[in-house]
Protein backbone atom coordinates (compact mmCIF):
# COMPACT_ATOMS: atom_id res chain seq x y z
CA UNK A 1 0.00 0.00 0.00
CA UNK A 2 1.14 3.11 -1.30
CA UNK A 3 1.19 6.82 0.75
CA UNK A 4 -0.13 9.98 -1.38
CA UNK A 5 1.68 13.03 -0.88
CA UNK A 6 0.32 16.01 -0.07
CA UNK A 7 1.63 18.39 -1.86
CA UNK A 8 0.67 21.78 -1.71
CA UNK A 9 0.90 23.46 -5.47
CA UNK A 10 -0.06 26.90 -3.70
CA UNK A 11 2.44 27.51 -2.28
CA UNK A 12 5.19 31.02 -2.54
CA UNK A 13 7.41 28.29 -4.28
CA UNK A 14 5.27 27.42 -6.81
CA UNK A 15 3.34 31.06 -7.32
CA UNK A 16 6.62 32.96 -7.23
CA UNK A 17 10.42 31.48 -7.03
CA UNK A 18 12.01 34.58 -7.05
CA UNK A 19 10.15 36.14 -4.68
CA UNK A 20 10.46 32.84 -2.29
CA UNK A 21 14.49 32.72 -2.85
CA UNK A 22 15.03 36.00 -1.88
CA UNK A 23 12.14 35.74 1.11
CA UNK A 24 14.15 32.22 2.09
CA UNK A 25 17.37 34.22 2.00
CA UNK A 26 15.85 36.37 4.34
CA UNK A 27 14.51 34.36 6.82
CA UNK A 28 17.87 32.56 6.73
CA UNK A 29 19.79 35.79 7.36
CA UNK A 30 17.19 36.65 10.20
CA UNK A 31 17.28 33.15 12.31
CA UNK A 32 20.58 31.80 11.74
CA UNK A 33 19.96 28.41 12.63
CA UNK A 34 23.20 26.80 14.58
CA UNK A 35 23.16 23.75 12.85
CA UNK A 36 23.57 25.10 9.00
CA UNK A 37 26.16 27.48 7.26
CA UNK A 38 23.23 29.93 7.05
CA UNK A 39 25.42 32.57 4.90
CA UNK A 40 26.27 30.71 2.36
CA UNK A 41 22.95 28.80 2.01
CA UNK A 42 21.23 32.24 2.01
CA UNK A 43 23.33 33.36 -0.73
CA UNK A 44 23.09 30.48 -3.09
CA UNK A 45 19.00 30.71 -2.90
CA UNK A 46 19.66 34.72 -3.71
CA UNK A 47 21.70 33.65 -6.52
CA UNK A 48 19.10 31.15 -7.71
CA UNK A 49 16.91 34.27 -7.94
CA UNK A 50 19.16 36.36 -9.35
CA UNK A 51 19.77 33.73 -11.92
CA UNK A 52 16.53 34.35 -13.19
CA UNK A 53 16.54 38.21 -13.35
CA UNK A 54 19.58 37.86 -15.62
CA UNK A 55 18.06 35.53 -17.39
CA UNK A 56 15.04 38.06 -17.86
CA UNK A 57 16.98 41.01 -18.73
CA UNK A 58 19.05 38.78 -21.10
CA UNK A 59 16.11 37.50 -23.02
CA UNK A 60 14.39 41.27 -23.54
CA UNK A 61 18.20 42.18 -24.82
CA UNK A 62 17.80 39.89 -27.46
CA UNK A 63 14.24 40.69 -28.33
CA UNK A 64 15.22 44.28 -28.48
CA UNK A 65 18.11 43.82 -31.11
CA UNK A 66 16.49 41.79 -33.42
CA UNK A 67 12.84 43.52 -32.72
CA UNK A 68 15.04 46.99 -33.94
CA UNK A 69 17.12 44.67 -36.97
CA UNK A 70 13.80 43.54 -38.03
CA UNK A 71 11.96 47.26 -37.67
CA UNK A 72 14.92 49.15 -39.30
CA UNK A 73 16.03 46.35 -42.28
CA UNK A 74 12.69 44.74 -43.23
CA UNK A 75 14.27 44.17 -46.77
CA UNK A 76 16.96 42.15 -44.78
CA UNK A 77 14.37 40.29 -42.69
CA UNK A 78 14.64 36.21 -42.02
CA UNK A 79 13.26 33.31 -40.75
CA UNK A 80 16.06 33.00 -38.40
CA UNK A 81 15.12 36.86 -36.94
CA UNK A 82 11.78 35.61 -36.24
CA UNK A 83 12.17 32.16 -34.56
CA UNK A 84 14.76 34.12 -32.39
CA UNK A 85 12.17 36.89 -31.38
CA UNK A 86 9.41 33.91 -31.12
CA UNK A 87 12.17 31.48 -28.80
CA UNK A 88 12.98 34.16 -26.85
CA UNK A 89 9.36 35.02 -25.79
CA UNK A 90 8.00 32.10 -25.25
CA UNK A 91 11.15 31.36 -23.10
CA UNK A 92 10.56 34.83 -21.23
CA UNK A 93 7.30 33.75 -20.83
CA UNK A 94 8.00 30.37 -18.88
CA UNK A 95 10.20 32.36 -16.29
CA UNK A 96 7.71 35.30 -15.88
CA UNK A 97 5.24 32.53 -15.42
CA UNK A 98 7.51 31.25 -12.57
CA UNK A 99 8.45 33.87 -11.03
CA UNK A 100 5.43 36.37 -11.99
CA UNK A 101 7.13 38.84 -9.92
CA UNK A 102 9.62 39.79 -12.58
CA UNK A 103 7.47 40.78 -14.93
CA UNK A 104 8.47 44.53 -13.50
CA UNK A 105 12.13 43.43 -14.08
CA UNK A 106 10.93 42.53 -17.71
CA UNK A 107 9.20 45.66 -18.05
CA UNK A 108 12.08 47.74 -16.86
CA UNK A 109 14.22 45.78 -19.10
CA UNK A 110 13.30 47.38 -22.05
CA UNK A 111 14.81 50.87 -20.92
CA UNK A 112 17.93 48.97 -18.85
CA UNK A 113 18.82 46.85 -22.26
CA UNK A 114 17.80 48.97 -24.99
CA UNK A 115 21.51 50.98 -25.20
CA UNK A 116 23.20 47.30 -25.53
CA UNK A 117 20.33 46.39 -28.09
CA UNK A 118 21.15 49.35 -30.25
CA UNK A 119 24.99 49.06 -30.14
CA UNK A 120 24.51 45.59 -31.41
CA UNK A 121 22.13 46.81 -33.59
CA UNK A 122 24.46 49.14 -35.30
CA UNK A 123 27.29 46.83 -35.49
CA UNK A 124 24.98 43.96 -37.17
CA UNK A 125 23.08 45.94 -39.80
CA UNK A 126 25.93 48.12 -40.66
CA UNK A 127 23.70 50.87 -40.55
CA UNK A 128 24.37 54.48 -38.63
CA UNK A 129 23.98 55.14 -34.86
CA UNK A 130 21.51 57.53 -36.02
CA UNK A 131 19.33 55.28 -38.01
CA UNK A 132 18.07 54.11 -34.31
CA UNK A 133 16.58 55.65 -31.65
CA UNK A 134 18.66 56.49 -28.52
CA UNK A 135 15.58 55.74 -26.62
CA UNK A 136 12.88 52.58 -26.56
CA UNK A 137 9.75 53.25 -28.95
CA UNK A 138 7.80 50.57 -28.46
CA UNK A 139 6.30 50.14 -24.89
CA UNK A 140 6.96 47.49 -22.78
CA UNK A 141 4.06 44.77 -23.39
CA UNK A 142 4.38 45.55 -27.10
CA UNK A 143 8.10 43.71 -26.86
CA UNK A 144 6.85 41.10 -24.67
CA UNK A 145 3.87 40.31 -26.70
CA UNK A 146 2.96 38.81 -30.05
CA UNK A 147 3.57 42.31 -31.72
CA UNK A 148 5.28 42.89 -34.47
CA UNK A 149 6.84 46.62 -35.73
CA UNK A 150 5.81 47.05 -39.82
Amino acid sequence: MSTALNIDHHSPYDQDFYAWTQQQAQTLRTFRPLWMDWENTAEELESMGKRDRREVESRVGVILLHLLKWAYQPGKRTASWQSTILVQRKDLAKVLEQSPSLKSVAHGAVTSEWSDARRLAVIETGLPESAFPVTPVWDPAQVLADWWPE
